[in-house]
This record gives structure tokens, sequence and C-alpha cells, in this order.
């Protein structure tokens, strides 16, 4: 991935986020998605807030989208089981319609979008890696196995490790974030917990969340 945008795009005003998460009223969930990846040799996890729920072993709030991580370089292999949809790049405030490998090349953030009725259905992270370990896009010096970093529900649904799904959360710490920090904290094994300690010592020193862990 580019540390440079490509021109275009479509650039999202702040009057238009209630608009755009609209059209993700009809997304799928997570065994939708699993279905539509069975038997795919590729490696993916559900990530962001629905991971945390599968954690849980319930849902615990509404989800207004639905994330999955994949290495970038298997993202062709994910990218062929949704061939009837649209894939848009998405970086910061703009959105680049069915991308081309450049802007693809230079993003790593995908939207699937329903041509028909404009309607986003997944949220594709196209994450760094060398081969079968992931590269912590926060932070390049984070590598971990992806063995190590994927958990499974009890009916096979891959799902990022929560300890790495609250990494990311850590950054901003919207009220949903802290909800489910919260709710996942009293979860956390003691591992875990130093895990999350010491990755947030690391990738934002000071934060809030390290005097509970």
């Amino acid at each position: 991935m580019s540390d440079r945008l490509p021109s275009g795009g479509i650039t999202v005003a702040p009057g238009d986020l209630e608009a755009l998460e609209a059209r993700w009223a009809h997304c799928w969930t997570p065994p939708d998605i699993a279905d539509r990846l069975a038997g795919t040799t590729a490696t993916w996890y559900v990530a962001a807030g629905w991971a945390l729920d599968m954690f849980h072993g319930e849902q615990t709030r509404e989800h207004h989208d639905i994330e999955i991580g994949v290495p970038a370089g298997q993202f062709p292999q994910i990218r062929s089981r949704f061939s009837e949809l649209a894939a848009d790049a998405v970086d910061s405030s703009r959105i680049w319609e069915s991308a081309g490998p450049a802007v693809l090349s230079a993003t790593w953030q995908t939207w699937l979008r329903d041509p028909a009725t404009g309607n986003y259905l997944l949220d594709v992270f196209r994450e760094p890696h060398d081969g079968a370990v992931w590269i912590c896009r926060r932070d390049e010096t984070i590598r971990l196995p992806y063995a190590e970093i994927i958990r499974h529900t009890a009916d096979g649904i891959p799902y990022l490790t929560p300890e790495l799904v609250l990494l990311f959360k850590a950054k901003h710490v919207r009220p949903k974030d802290q909800a489910d920090f919260d709710g996942v904290l009293p979860l956390l094994a003691e591992s875990q917990r130093a895990t999350l300690s010491g990755l947030l010592d690391q990738v934002h020193p000071g934060h809030a969340w390290l005097a509970r862990l």
C-alpha cells in the first residue's frame, strides 16, 4: 500500500454520513459471509465489533456494518466469491467507486456494493502480511502468525482475537468502543490482558485503558 493516495474519488462530507450509514442497513452477518466463503483456501476473519460479540458468544449490541480482514495478497480469492458486487476503495473521507488496481494498491479498505441498490454489504480490510504472518498496519514491527490471532466460534466462523480488536478500537475510543472494552475486559484471560497492555503501551503510550489492564 502506498503512502500517497490517488486523485479522484468521491469526497464524503459530514452531512453525507447519515445517508451513507443508511446504505449499510442491509449488510450481511457473520453466518452470511461464512456461507459465501465456504471452501475457500484464503485466510480471513471477522473483525471489529462483530468479532468481540463472537468472543462473547452472543450479540451484545447493534452493528451498523460488518468487517472482515484478509491478507492483501489473497484478496483476489475473496473478491472472486463476490463477483456480482462492485468493490469501492475507501480511505479517510473519500470513496473510489469500482476501484481499479492502482487505487486498490494505494488503499487498504474495500466496501463491497450491490450495484442494483447501492447498498453496502461487506467491508474488507486488505491487511499487510508476510506470507502466513500478519502485520499490524498501525505499527509494522508488530507481526504475529495468523494461526495465533484467529479464533473460531463453535460453528467454525473465524474471528480476530479480542486483544487485537481492542488495539484498533483504542485509537479513537468512540462511545461504542468504550462500551466494547468495558464489556470484554472481564472476559479476557491474564495473558490476553498482558498482550493488550503491551501493545497499547507500544502503539498508544499513556492510553487510558492501560490503568484498567
